[in-house]
Parts: C-alpha cells; sequence; structure tokens
C-alpha cells in the first residue's frame, strides 16, 4: 500500500553503485521513488487520494488499528495519509536526518503541533526572541488559556542555563532569526538544554532542510514551513515536523491524531516534486541573493545589510561552521528614511512584489519591523527595516530595480500617520501571516 521508504531506496542505491555512499542531492531524488512493479513504473509518485481505506477482512481492519495505536506507521483511515504522503514524509525525514516526519497543514500549524505535543499545563517553555512572530501568537492565545508559561530570551545577553526551570520542557530556537537572520550557536544552545533533559526544537524553515542540519547538531525536533522552500512555487500551504527518536515520534503522533491534522495528496505531490529540485534552485537563490546584498552594502543610502553569508556580517563565522549555504532572505535598513519613504521605496519596486510569505521563484518586498533588536543598539524603531525574498529572476535586473526604487525615497511625500497597532503589538507587518 506504501511507497518504499527513504532508507531503503537509499540502500538499494548505494548497492547498486558498489558501496559508494550516495550525496544528498542524489538521494533527495531517488528518495521515496515508488517501486517498479512488473517491470515497469513511474518516475513520480502516483496522487493517491481516499478518505476511507479498504481491508480485506475485520481482522485486517482490527489489526491494522491496534498496529497503528502501537505507533506503527500505518494508514487504518484516508486521513493518516497513503502512498503520497508516506513518500514525501520519507523523503523529508531523510533530507533532515530524522527518525520520522509528520505533515500539517501549515509551517504555523507544524509550530503549533509541537507545542501542543510537547507542553502541558504547569510546564515552562524558553523561546528564542528573534522566532517568528506569529508563535507569539500561540502563546498569547492559546498557551497561556492552557496555563502553560513562555518566556523569550536572548541568547547574546541571556544565560540559558540559569534561565532554565525543574518545569522547563522546552527550548525553541531559530537560526537563522527571523528578519534579521542572527545565527545562533545551536550546538552549544542544545548541549546546555539536554544535559538537563530538556527537548530542543529548532525552525529550519531558512535553509529548507538542505544546508542546515538542526538535528546533527544536536536538536531534537526540526520544523519546516514546506510552504517555502520546499514547495518552491507559492502554491501549497504546508508545514512539515521532523523528529529524531521513536519517543519524541509517539508524543508527537499523538498530538497530530487529536488534533486531525491532515492534508491533501495534491499538496503531498506538489512538495514531493519541489523537494527534487531544492538544491539547485537554493543554489541559485544564494548566488541572487549575495549579488543583491553586495549591491545593497554599495547604495548611500543603505546601512546595515543582514546576511550571514556577508564577510562582515556579525553571525558569518557561525554561518560559515554549521551552514554549508544561505537562502534567499536580505533584510537592510534605511537609516535616513522615514516610514512614508520606506514604503515609497517598496511601492517602487517592479520586480519584486509586495506580499508575505517567501520561498518562491519570484522576489518579494516588505518593509519590517523587528520587535527584538537587543543585540542591535544602533536600531531604533524610526529606521525601517526592508526584507527581501530574492527570487530566480537574473540579478542585473533585480539590482536595476533596486537602484531605482532607492532614487525614489528622495521623491516620497511628508510621512502620513500609520496605522494603528495590532492587538498584540509583536504581530509584526512582515510576519503577521501564516506559514
Amino acid at each position: 500500500m506504501s511507497a518504499p521508504n527513504a532508507a531503503n531506496a537509499e540502500n538499494a542505491a548505494n548497492a547498486a553503485n558498489a558501496g559508494h555512499r550516495l550525496h544528498g542531492a542524489t538521494q533527495l531524488l531517488h528518495a521515496g521513488a515508488p517501486a517498479l512493479r512488473e517491470g515497469s513504473g513511474p518516475v513520480n509518485v502516483p496522487v493517491v487520494r481516499t478518505s476511507t481505506v479498504r481491508f480485506e477482512n475485520t481482522a485486517a481492519y482490527t489489526d491494522f488499528h491496534h498496529r497503528r495505536d502501537a505507533g506503527e506507521r500505518v494508514a487504518s483511515y484516508g486521513r493518516h495519509g497513503l502512498d503520497t504522503h508516506r513518500a514525501l514524509e520519507d523523503a523529508v525525514a531523510g533530507l533532515e536526518g530524522g527518525h520520522r516526519a509528520f505533515l500539517t497543514p501549515s509551517g504555523l500549524s507544524a509550530i503549533a503541533l509541537v507545542l501542543l505535543a510537547l507542553l502541558s499545563p504547569g510546564d515552562h517553555a524558553l523561546v528564542v526572541d528573534g522566532v517568528y512572530a506569529p508563535l507569539r501568537r500561540v502563546d498569547n492565545t492559546l498557551l497561556k488559556r492552557l496555563g502553560i508559561t513562555v518566556e523569550y530570551f536572548s541568547p547574546s545577553r541571556d544565560d540559558l542555563a540559569s534561565l532554565l526551570r525543574p518545569n522547563t520542557r522546552l527550548v525553541y530556537l531559530e537560526s537563522p532569526s527571523s528578519l534579521l537572520y542572527e545565527v545562533l550557536d545551536l550546538p552549544a544552545l542544545s548541549a546546555i538544554a539536554r544535559e538537563r533533559g530538556v527537548t530542543v526544537a529548532a525552525d529550519n524553515t531558512w535553509s529548507g532542510g538542505w544546508f542546515y542540519k538542526p538535528l546533527a547538531l544536536g536538536a531534537n525536533i526540526s520544523i519546516q514551513a514546506a510552504t517555502k522552500y520546499i514547495s518552491g512555487h507559492s502554491d501549497l500551504m504546508q508545514g512539515i515536523v521532523v523528529v529524531d527518536s521513536p519517543a519524541l515520534a509517539a508524543k508527537v503522533r499523538t498530538a497530530h491524531d487529536a488534533l486531525g491534522l491532515t492534508i491533501g495528496a495534491d499538496d503531498a505531490y506538489l512538495a514531493l516534486r519541489g523537494l527534487r529540485t531544492l538544491p539547485v534552485r537554493l543554489a541559485q537563490h544564494q548566488r541572487n541573493a549575495t549579488e543583491v546584498a553586495r549591491f545593497l552594502q554599495q547604495q548611500p543610502q543603505v546601512g546595515r545589510v543582514y546576511y550571514p553569508a556577508l564577510p562582515d556580517d556579525p553571525g558569518h563565522a557561525l554561518w560559515k561552521r554549521d551552514f554549508s549555504g544561505a537562502s534567499g532572505l536580505v533584510s537592510f535598513a534605511l537609516p535616513q528614511a522615514t516610514p512614508a519613504q520606506a514604503d515609497a521605496f517598496v511601492d517602487a519596486l517592479t520586480l519584486f512584489g509586495v506580499g508575505a510569505s517567501w520561498g518562491g521563484y519570484e522576489s518579494l518586498a516588505l518593509v519590517a519591523q523587528p520587535e527584538r533588536l537587543r543585540e542591535h543598539p544602533q536600531w531604533t524603531h524610526d529606521v525601517p527595516v526592508i526584507r527581501l525574498h530574492v527570487g530566480l529572476e537574473d540579478p542585473r535586473d533585480l539590482t536595476a530595480d533596486l537602484a531605482q526604487a532607492l532614487a525614489r525615497i528622495a521623491e516620497a511625500p511628508a510621512p502620513s500617520a500609520r496605522p494603528a497597532a495590532a492587538p498584540f503589538p509583536e504581530l509584526l507587518r512582515a510576519e503577521a501571516h501564516l506559514r
């Protein structure tokens, strides 16, 4: 009923290559590939849609339910997914170097799944304060109501060991951070937490799981919005949670089932198709983003450029140690611009669309207002920060577009009144969207 798993596909391919261990890009292309039946078969896993799973008899029906309740990965109902879902789960688990993957309808639902699976009333969680902002919405609207305490900390200012409590159950990290892309020392932070028996989760959406491996660096859980780079085409919503052990898989599976989380087979197919080209797309995103970042550094209107692949970025040494590449996200400050001028800059762009999300082939721009800038005392809330997602267009066209928009800043009208603050001030403009 299900496609061969990633480990079997990898082992078979390695055996066929006389013991040669395949490189990551090759493994990614073949992970979860459908088996040949009667001498032939498709290249891609077929889209298998169903709500009902049929069984040969009542004994088989009962057996499948017992096996699933015992933690075995079998489908007793369509919500659990069949061949298409299984192939994607296997491929992403292999990509992240994990034990098992769970699919959810969005990146934010993947985050909420981890929080609800691991935290109970009275528990305490430590969350890095540069985290993807909608996590704070889950905290303010749901976790607080359940009696769960979330404390935000800055790794550059706070001593993680001193913040851990007897009831701390989770340390939640994101590296690079949202909007400003500070790079964390994940191995060091994970070691501190795990020494005290605390689970470590890391948001890995920035890298698409390709050039950053949180599980290999000490995290127990890696979370992605597959909406972004895994999809790569801005046409689906999806989240993925990868765990490193059967014990964590059991906890996440229980919450996953209880919450009724599922995705459609067509979306699983699209994500798997996007996964096949992830390495080549990200390589081009990095080339383009690096060229754009260097261009921005040369512009007199631009202050700090936030991109860890730049040699003068404060996080560059950690990035070089722990990452094998960089994505297409670049932010930069406009220290001489008013908020109205920052808006005018974004509105003047012709190749960069205005929109939330990122990770597709197209370039995007938004005015960001990061809530937490404790590491950057030179920045104030009067200095606009622009977040770019640098897409796959020719970088010469992108830099030309940025140049003409920068020239428009001086032409912007006087500042106008800004909209009223959001109900939760931490829900910032560039991140008040669902993954």
